[in-house]
């Protein structure tokens, strides 16, 4: 036959934590009933029987504060709960609780385990000015100049978005002339300046700065201020001219001593009351000369459209501005003068020299030149001058630009000068001269191999000459 033997289960075994310590955490000001972790323990004895039945109980809280029943441990569950209001991780940042499991329904073995509470911070803490007032002096027309610095103390733990600050300028700041930024260590408030201060529009600033959080107030909390109040330091500035560059426009022949113009500057130290005197700086040509005390500008030397000093009809000078402070600041303006031209450069020919043959003699194109402008240059005219008309004839060329020479008849081999008077389209006119050598050869294949004594052609000889006693002998 079988038999079957059932074992009765005894109480023998107590209950067993499945961890120990248990870590949670709860972040302060949580509200009653709020559940946040929870404690787990097994027994080892018959599932489902009484002996295997586990209650929780919560024994003791450290610290007792701020009183003994900040938390409830749920008897049948393990879990952990507010059952007071009041944390503060500020007072206290860590709570130590001894939680018993008991089986039988909690009458029965028994065991212990702690649950080790962390409180974690919200933003219950609002940041403060350690003053709430700051007197400042900051030098005129300095932009990116530290105005002062302002610190700060928040209760929130150090280095979250709940302690870090950030800062506004809500009144005093309407033009835009003041910034404020975070420190390096999160708890400093810096303004600076945007833009240079003008000490004689507005000598004095009162500037009111708030402070938040990077992260948002949990609950309503009061909005630190303070008061900047920046002074405006006055420094000497350097006169100012209107405009900073002059355009004047007069004929390049004005006469020496001629006034062209008064060219002033403003000092904007209108406080020292100052006074201002002028001088020529970077005058390139020493045309000009500047009246210390006026500013009146006259013309020191001729002036000349077609000078080197002169671009595009156009000739700079700087003018400088010198004010009598103890330490003279000097300001600086541009004098432009805009040259009109006037006919005062007669035509040229740029060949100087020509060679040409005297058998089949090809034309020679002379280029003439105007420095003047267009208005007073080409086209231009020619006119042969004495007997150079004897042995050559001259025609512009279609342009009018240039003067085709050409010899009469075939000349001897010699050199001749050739006078040229040349018009410019006003009439304008200057005599020039060509040297021209004429050679023995035959169309354009210009050669000169024949040597030429004493202004007389001798083709087909080698002249020789030997100083002798003071006289020359030649032969060939």
């Amino acid at each position: 036959m079988e038999i079957i033997i059932n074992v009765i289960d005894q109480n023998d075994n107590n209950p067993e934590f499945t961890k120990d310590p248990f870590l949670g955490s709860v972040a302060e000001s949580s509200p009653i009933n709020f559940e946040f972790m929870k404690v787990t323990a097994i027994d080892k004895d018959e599932p489902g029987s009484l002996n295997a039945d586990i209650r929780y109980k919560l024994l003791t809280q450290d610290p007792e504060k701020p009183n003994a029943n900040m938390f409830f441990v749920n008897p049948m569950s393990g879990a952990i709960q507010m059952n007071s209001d009041g944390l503060c991780r500020e007072k206290i940042p860590k709570y130590t609780l001894v939680i018993q499991a008991a089986d039988m329904e909690g009458r029965g073995l028994i065991n212990t385990a702690t649950a080790i509470i962390t409180v974690t911070d919200i933003n219950d803490n609002a940041p403060e000015f350690v003053q709430s007032s700051y007197t400042a002096s900051v030098p005129e027309n300095k932009a990116d100049a530290l105005v002062v610095k302002m610190a700060m103390t928040d209760g929130d733990e150090p280095h979250t978005p709940a302690w870090s600050t950030k800062y506004s300028i809500i009144e005093g700041n309407d033009g835009g002339f003041f910034s404020v930024s975070t420190g390096p260590s999160q708890l400093e408030g810096i303004i600076t300046t945007v833009k240079g201060l003008d000490f004689e529009k507005t000598s004095q600033y009162t500037l009111l700065v708030t402070v938040e959080n990077d992260a948002p107030f949990t609950t309503r909390l009061p909005t630190s201020t303070a008061t900047v109040i920046v002074n405006v330091e006055d420094e000497n500035e350097a006169p100012v001219f209107n405009p900073v560059e002059k355009v004047v426009t007069v004929p390049e022949n004005r006469r020496v001593g001629a006034d062209l113009i008064a060219y002033t500057a403003t000092d904007p130290d209108t406080v020292k009351n100052q006074k201002v005197w002028y001088k020529a700086g970077n005058d390139p040509a020493r045309w000009l000369s500047v009246n210390k005390k006026t500013g009146l500008i006259k013309v020191r030397s001729p002036m000349d459209r077609e000078s080197l000093f002169v671009r595009g009809d156009r000739y700079q000078a700087l003018i400088l501005a010198i004010d009598n402070d103890d330490i003279p600041a000097t300001g600086t303006g541009t004098l432009v003068i805009q040259l009109e031209d006037v006919n005062d450069y007669a035509p040229i020919i740029e060949e100087r020299t020509i060679k040409i043959c005297n058998k089949e003699s090809q034309p020679v194109t002379l280029s003439v030149t105007d420095k003047d402008g267009p208005g007073f240059g080409a086209p231009f005219r020619a006119e042969l001058q004495g007997e150079s008309a004897n042995n050559w004839t001259i025609r512009m060329n279609g342009t009018k630009t240039g003067i085709i020479l050409t010899p009469k008849s075939s000349l001897e081999q010699n050199d001749y000068n050739v006078v040229l008077r040349v018009y410019d389209n006003r009439g304008l006119a200057q005599d020039n001269t060509v040297h021209a050598t004429v050679c023995d050869c035959k169309g354009n294949d210009v050669q000169c191999t024949n040597r030429v004594v004493a202004g007389v052609g001798l083709p087909g000889n080698i002249i020789t000459s030997l100083h002798l006693n003071g006289s020359f002998v030649f032969w060939g």
